[in-house]
């Protein structure tokens, strides 16, 4: 299972590419709601093609963590990828890091004040 709990508060999440992307993501999505106090960093390593499916649950999973003051991070973006959020206008709504040693050094750092535009 590409799902690692980093501590008691920070799941980090190897998302594996479409089709299978979408399970996962509602897996998480699970996980999230019955926990409801922890930040997500997700490594989009795998990822080369998001679909209109995985966005929305990217969207929901971001509402359901900022509903409860925790944060979605994605790291490990590639160039395509990242022109597809932009290109929707979602890279204004997500958290990007380059990786994920530097998405959690941020997230204990930032003290939940860096909003949704912030990149890393």
């Amino acid at each position: 299972m590409p799902i690692h709990d980093w501590t008691d508060n920070v799941i980090f999440v190897d998302l594996p590419s479409e089709p299978q992307m979408a399970d996962e993501l509602s897996h998480i999505t699970k996980i999230v709601s019955s926990r409801y106090n922890c930040d997500v960093i997700i490594d989009f390593s795998s990822v080369d093609v998001v679909t209109s499916l995985s966005l929305t649950m990217l969207l929901k999973l971001q509402k359901m963590l900022t509903e409860h003051d925790c944060r979605l991070v994605l790291c490990n973006v590639t160039a395509p990828t990242k022109g597809i959020f932009a290109v929707t206008g979602l890279d204004k709504i997500f958290e990007f890091a380059d990786d994920r040693l530097i998405a959690l050094a941020a997230r204990e750092s930032a003290d939940g004040d860096s909003g949704p535009e912030h990149h890393f």
